[in-house]
């Protein structure tokens, strides 16, 4: 097996974690109410504009993390674990539950590392 292999099977095992990404939003999206995902999505727009004072270049970074083969694989992977450990302890909460607690972590984080 080249490198060239390689590299190819990192970057479709990416575009999968890609999809299953878009299919689990998509899955949110169509199983709430309207008003209440907008009342969701403004609160989540807060948290993140807070996440992007301390990490200014996360956008681009998840970017670079789908070019690199291999990388987003293990970085979805990882988050996903991540929220099935969530849902798991916490029986009744939602994605956006989840959401809350992983920007309020990071920020929470970004702050005790900042001083």
């Amino acid at each position: 097996m080249s490198y060239l292999d390689i590299c190819i099977i990192g970057w479709n095992l990416n575009a999968l974690m890609f999809v299953i990404n878009f299919l689990i939003a998509i899955r949110v999206i169509s199983s709430g109410d309207r008003s209440k995902l907008q009342e969701e999505s403004l609160v989540l727009k807060e948290l993140k504009e807070k996440l992007d004072k301390y990490y200014p270049y996360r956008t681009v970074a998840i970017v670079f993390a789908y070019m690199v083969p291999f990388t987003a694989f293990f970085r979805i992977s990882f988050r996903l674990v991540e929220m099935y450990l969530f849902f798991q302890k916490n029986e009744n909460a939602k994605m956006f539950d989840y959401m809350v607690y992983k920007y309020s972590y990071d920020i929470e984080k970004a702050k005790y590392n900042d001083k």
